[in-house]
């Protein structure tokens, strides 16, 4: 008997920056994040991405993803995608855009990933305050009535 359903396996699960579809199919990631580094807060995000692979299932399914305030409770952001694998050997890999996130506090957020209302990840994105460095400063000008250095030009 061949089975008409099995709940997939999460293979992995990503946050980037930007994830971009090459000429070929290929996904090209680009700065995959394990923190969200901010200057202040409250503090936009723009653009965020998640990047989910599944596998080893069979059937139709719908993932959800979900971004949490540091409270645990509080869903900032929340999104729903369709997707089906014929057979255990196929994989699926579905592409999350969160845009817009308004960041109001420092802290430990939360990635959610759950298929047909299944949790099967959930893990930690820290939102941390980073110091700006200043802008940088010429280096200071020789004293006056020095000798110049072996590199210097010398005048006739």
């Amino acid at each position: 008997m061949t089975p008409t359903r099995i709940l997939p396996d999460l293979q992995c699960s990503l946050i980037c920056e930007d994830i971009r579809r090459e000429i070929t199919g290929s996904l090209t990631l680009v700065g995959v994040m394990h923190a969200l580094p901010v200057p202040q807060v409250p503090f936009p995000i723009f653009k965020m991405f998640v990047l989910n692979r599944w596998t080893a299932g069979v059937g139709q399914f719908i993932e959800t993803v979900r971004f949490l305030a540091p409270d645990g409770a509080t869903v900032l952001r929340k999104s729903d995608i369709r997707f089906a694998l014929r057979d255990a050997a196929h994989n699926a890999t579905n592409v999350t855009f969160l845009g817009q996130l308004q960041l109001p506090t420092q802290g430990l957020y939360h990635i959610e990933v759950l298929v047909d209302d299944v949790m099967k990840l959930r893990y930690p994105v820290p939102v941390v305050l980073v110091q700006q460095q200043p802008e940088s400063e010429p280096p200071p000008a020789p004293p006056q009535g020095t000798a110049p250095g072996p590199d210097s030009p010398v005048a006739p």
